[in-house]
């Protein structure tokens, strides 16, 4: 895979407040495993192969980036795959459940209080007892292989002063802020409510890697959240959101999701206005991809985002 190409921001904004803004294009990385989905699925599919795993089961919602990618990653290197799905079954399928069973997974759905118990082993034990044996990737694709691979989304962190990325079970930024080494400060932006519990994730899925107290500590510290662009809790969205994401692609040419990086490219700019960052200050936004969550919110919310 070519390396995801970065892109200068040129924006009135910017130049009068002596701010430098680019984009990690990681959205351009692949058509459906795409952004951070690759980089996480990177070392569980090696995982899984060199366990002698046929089946991938895990688990999500309805609208689930997760679900699709790993849906495609079966196909492409010929694991069956198993989605597990929040909710009861709705029919039609959406674009997001249609297109990972034509891929080939096979969709078990599960009521939202049983979903709730889906980490225990009583659980797994249940599943197979119907599916045989599986590996099991976690919702989201959070886990110790997940984060190695997000250490590579950024090659030279010291380029920036600032890389903001956006959250959901913080796999990614954990990933991120190991291979920084401190070299940056990175800002993490949630994108649901009461985020700031967060900040305990990420502590606990760097020590999973580093197995060592006081370097997670150290690493922690260019770590910091900004909790209040989640625009009313995970995929909620507003006018002003449209707004911004519309008028972002019509002068600079992309989209951005608006469940993640729609929300974090919001914030920042937000910020900028509000004199949050130093002048002089270079920047770093990563495109963690889900442009086919658009998909979702359209069918939604009955209505375009992108004209």
């Amino acid at each position: 895979m070519e390396r995801s190409n970065i892109s200068l921001i040129k924006n009135p904004l910017l130049d009068e407040k002596n701010i430098e803004v680019s984009v990690l294009r990681d959205d351009l990385n692949h058509p459906i495993i795409q952004g951070n989905k690759f980089w996480k699925l990177k070392y569980n599919i090696s995982n899984a192969q060199k366990k002698g795993n046929s089946n991938i089961l895990t688990f999500g919602g309805a609208y689930s980036n997760h679900i699709l990618a790993v849906a495609q990653a079966g196909k492409e290197f010929g694991f069956k795959t198993i989605g597990i799905i929040r909710g009861e079954e709705n029919l039609p399928l959406n674009f997001t459940l249609k297109t990972a069973t034509e891929l080939g997974m096979q969709l078990h759905y599960i009521d939202r209080t049983t979903y709730k118990i889906k980490h225990t082993q009583d659980f797994k034990d249940y599943l197979r007892n119907i599916y045989g044996a599986f590996y099991l990737i976690p919702e989201g694709g959070t886990n110790y292989y997940a984060v190695n691979g997000c250490m590579e989304i950024i090659k030279d962190s010291s380029l920036y002063d600032y890389v903001c990325c956006p959250i959901g079970t913080g796999g990614t930024i954990s990933g991120i802020t190991i291979a920084n080494k401190n070299q940056s400060k990175v800002i993490g932006f949630p994108a649901l409510k009461n985020g700031d519990f967060l900040k305990d994730e990420v502590h606990s899925q760097i020590n999973s890697v580093t197995q060592d107290e006081e370097l997670t500590d150290i690493l922690m510290e260019s770590f910091s959240l900004q909790t209040d662009y989640h625009f009313g809790g995970y995929a909620k969205i507003n006018e002003e959101l449209i707004n911004f994401v519309r008028e972002f692609n019509s002068i600079h040419g992309f989209k951005w999701d608006l469940i993640y990086n729609g929300k974090m490219a919001f914030g920042v700019f937000d910020l900028i206005k509000k004199n949050h960052f130093p002048k002089g200050s270079k920047i770093l936004l990563v495109h963690t991809g889900g442009l086919q969550g658009i998909n979702g919110l359209e069918e939604r919310f009955k209505r375009k985002i992108y004209e």
